[in-house]
C-alpha cells in the first residue's frame, strides 16, 4: 500500500468533520438515482469504492440490501461511518484497502465509485483498477463511476486528479463494458463552491 497516500487520507478524516470536506453530500441523490435505475434484488452484492463516511451506505441499508460492502483506504473514514450508523454498521462489510491492491472474495452486481477513480493518475494504477473491475463485477453487473469532468477541478484535497470526458471514460472501459448512460452534475460543496462531475454507468458484457 502507498503509505504516503494512506497517511494523507487518515489525516484528512481525523482532522476534518464530514461537512468540512468538499465532497460531502447530506444525501447522495445522483448515486441513488443510478441505483434505482437497475432495480437490483435485495441479495445483490453492492460495493462502494472509496466510500469513506459517505451516506450512500445509509440509503442501501434503508432500502433493505443485505450484501453491502464499503471500501476505503482510510480506517478513520470507515470508523466515522460505523459510529454514525451505530448498530446498523454490523450489516455492512467494511474493507480498509487501497483499491489497486484489493483482492475481493466475492463478485459484485453493483460497483459504485464517486470520486475515488479520478485520484488514480498513472497508467499503471488506472490499468489495475480497470482489470480489477473487469474481474470482480458479475456478467451483466453494473459499474457506476463519478469523476471530475474536464470542467471540474484539477486537484482535490491537495492531490492531483485525472479529469474525464464521456468519451475518455468510455474508452477506458469499452473492452468489457457497455456504456448505458452518462450525465454531468454541478456538485455544490459545503463552502458554496461548485465542482463539475461526470457520472457514467456501464454494464459488464
Amino acid at each position: 500500500m502507498n503509505t504516503d497516500t494512506k497517511e494523507h487520507w487518515e489525516k484528512i478524516f481525523a482532522s476534518k468533520a464530514e461537512n468540512e470536506v468538499s465532497w460531502f453530500q447530506p444525501y447522495p441523490k445522483t448515486s441513488v438515482e443510478f441505483l434505482d435505475l437497475f432495480s437490483l434484488p435485495a441479495e445483490a452484492n453492492i460495493i462502494d469504492i472509496g466510500g469513506g463516511d459517505s451516506h450512500l451506505v445509509d440509503v442501501l441499508i434503508e432500502k433493505g440490501y443485505k450484501n453491502i460492502y464499503v471500501l476505503d483506504i482510510s480506517s478513520n473514514a470507515l470508523e466515522r461511518a460505523k459510529q454514525r450508523l451505530g448498530d446498523k454498521a454490523t450489516r455492512v462489510h467494511w474493507i480498509v484497502s487501497d483499491i489497486t491492491e484489493f483482492v475481493p472474495d466475492v463478485h459484485f452486481d453493483f460497483w459504485h465509485d464517486r470520486a475515488a477513480f479520478h485520484f488514480l493518475t498513472t497508467e499503471e494504477k488506472i490499468d489495475k483498477y480497470i482489470a480489477l473491475a473487469e474481474k470482480a463485477i458479475n456478467k451483466n453487473g453494473y459499474l457506476i463511476l463519478g469523476t471530475f469532468s474536464e470542467q471540474g477541478p484539477a486537484k482535490c484535497s491537495g492531490l492531483e486528479v485525472k479529469q474525464y470526458s464521456e468519451a475518455s471514460m468510455s474508452y477506458r472501459f469499452e473492452k468489457n463494458f457497455k456504456r448505458i448512460k452518462c450525465i454531468t452534475e454541478e456538485h455544490v460543496t459545503p463552502f458554496d463552491t461548485t465542482q463539475n462531475f461526470l457520472f457514467c454507468s456501464f454494464q459488464k458484457l
